[in-house]
């Protein structure tokens, strides 16, 4: 008699019905009928030539020619189920993962990510923020965008945003506590600051004050807060007057919440820089390049 092989689309059934001891309740679990269930079992024991299970009226329970199958069937489905999970997985299109600081993530790569994906619904961007940026060029990420120097980062950085700042208020602190028409009066007015540890990256007071020739001690109406976004919210809430980086606070000088009132500074030699991963993947190449255009 010639060894054909099997139809493996009864797999599934007789595993099924091996585990539950039962044709009806294989048939109920994978929405079947079971009649359907009944004629693919009887295919299979008339192909091997032996009886797969003895019937009765408790159901039907796996001979011992069935038990030897079904051990090698159960472990074959197993396997099967978990391979089609690991080939969806790889098919997906791969997450995109973005270090950066708190202030940028929040107020310029947020809102055009929200955009990029309106464009490309099926990709998938991780932010990652944090304050501490001394290991960012070794996190596990497909791109970095950071603040500092030219010379603080390898030659493939590409700016794309140059430093420039200017002070800003709302525009009832200004009421309140204006004009500003020189420098030296911000030395009377209470100054948001943002704190960091160590070497300051980007313009503090001190060195924007410094800039103008105005020198002015911590004064106590002054505000230190530890994230950028904290500074923002702090000037909406007219607790003082707050450094802002154009580029990021753009939408609110737009908008009229926030208004600005002193001479900017630009530095060029300095901003944010983009670190893109040697090994990046198609999906974050487009969304890098599309992020360049939107500068």
């Amino acid at each position: 008699m010639p060894q054909h092989p099997l139809d493996i689309g009864w797999l599934r059934l007789f595993e099924a019905a091996g585990r539950l001891g039962s044709l009806t309740r294989a048939a109920r679990e994978l929405g079947l009928t079971q009649p359907a269930v009944t004629y693919q079992i009887k295919r299979v024991e008339e192909q091997l030539g032996v009886a797969l299970f003895q019937r009765s009226q408790g159901g039907s329970r796996l001979t011992k020619a069935g038990e030897i199958l079904f051990q090698a069937v159960q472990l074959s489905v197993e396997n099967i189920d978990k391979a089609a999970q690991d080939t969806r997985r790889t098919a997906k299109v791969p997450a995109v993962r973005i270090f950066t600081d708190f202030g940028f993530a929040a107020f310029w790569l947020m809102p055009r990510v929200t955009d990029f994906r309106r464009l490309h619904p099926e990709a998938e961007v991780h932010i990652v923020a944090s304050q501490g940026l001394d290991d960012a060029l070794d996190r596990d990420t497909d791109a970095a965008m950071l603040f500092g120097a030219r010379d603080d980062f390898p030659k493939n950085a590409q700016l794309l945003i140059p430093e420039r700042v200017v002070p800003v208020c709302t525009p009832g602190f200004l009421d309140r506590f204006g004009p500003f028409d020189d420098p030296a009066q911000f030395a009377e007015a209470p100054l948001l600051h943002l704190e960091t540890s160590g070497k300051a990256r980007w313009l503090t007071w001190p060195t924007w004050l410094a800039a103008h020739g105005v020198t002015r001690a911590p004064a106590q109406g002054d505000l230190g807060l530890n994230t950028y976004g904290f500074v923002i919210q702090a000037a909406l809430a007219e607790q003082g007057v707050a450094l802002g980086w154009r580029g990021l606070v753009d939408p609110h000088l737009d908008q009229g919440s926030l208004v600005a009132i002193g001479p900017e500074i630009s530095r060029p030699d300095r901003g944010y820089w983009l670190l893109p991963s040697p090994s990046a993947s198609r999906t974050t190449t487009t969304l890098l390049d599309w992020l360049i255009n939107e500068t």
